[in-house]
């Protein structure tokens, strides 16, 4: 069963050893660790993808992290977007294998790398307002007041939408008619590091798509 922790520690050697140590004497077979922001008062935030056992309760990898000093566990879930971490890298590469697909694969390609239940690509404005361009198969229905609330012209969080009870959104312009939006329910919430990354890969989609 795969589950996404993310966990804050001390941004210092050693503190991700000692982690990783802790979480598979509870039982966890770690599959991938990201390093999702480096924090000013010395400490780091991690996502670590890992699997667990049926009998284990995710309960222990949370005590096992917050035996360890400075340790915090900031969200645990199931992780049901793919069955390993995707990185931004990743991603571009493959956009640019394929520009013709370049925002098709940019939605795509966004729960895995944003550690996300849902993505899509939706133009807020014009004669087409409220058109879905493009969505992974878990998106939901696009509420009516899309215009209104997707448009800008930075990468940002969104309140939630009473269409969406529970979900921690972001949105990001995706060339001057439309905006991905992606969708986490439950958490855990969206860190500026994260948003600074949506913003540059909607704008290297942008450019490379044909």
């Amino acid at each position: 069963m795969a589950f996404l922790l993310r966990v804050e520690l001390p941004d210092v050697p050693g503190s991700l050893g000692a982690l990783a140590s802790a979480l598979g004497a509870a039982g966890a077979d770690i599959e991938a660790i990201e390093i999702v922001e480096h924090g000013r008062d010395g400490t780091a935030v991690d996502d670590v993808l890992l699997q667990l056992p049926a009998h284990t309760m995710p309960d222990a990898l949370v005590s096992a992290c917050h035996r360890l000093q400075g340790v915090r566990v900031l969200w645990i879930s199931r992780y049901t977007a793919g069955a390993s971490l995707r990185m931004d890298l990743e991603a571009v590469e493959e956009m640019t294998e394929r520009p013709a697909s370049a925002l098709s694969l940019l939605v795509e390609t966004t729960p895995q790398t944003f550690h996300c239940d849902w993505a899509m690509l939706v133009r807020p404005a014009g004669p087409d307002a409220g058109a879905v361009v493009h969505a992974t198969g878990t998106a939901p229905d696009l509420p009516a007041d899309v215009g209104a609330w997707f448009a800008d012209s930075r990468a940002r969080r969104l309140g939630e939408h009473p269409a969406w009870p529970g979900t921690v959104l972001a949105a990001a312009p995706v060339r001057h008619t439309d905006a991905l939006v992606f969708g986490r329910r439950g958490g855990p919430e969206i860190l500026d590091s994260e948003l600074a990354r949506l913003g540059h890969l909607c704008a290297l989609a942008a450019a490379i798509a044909i």
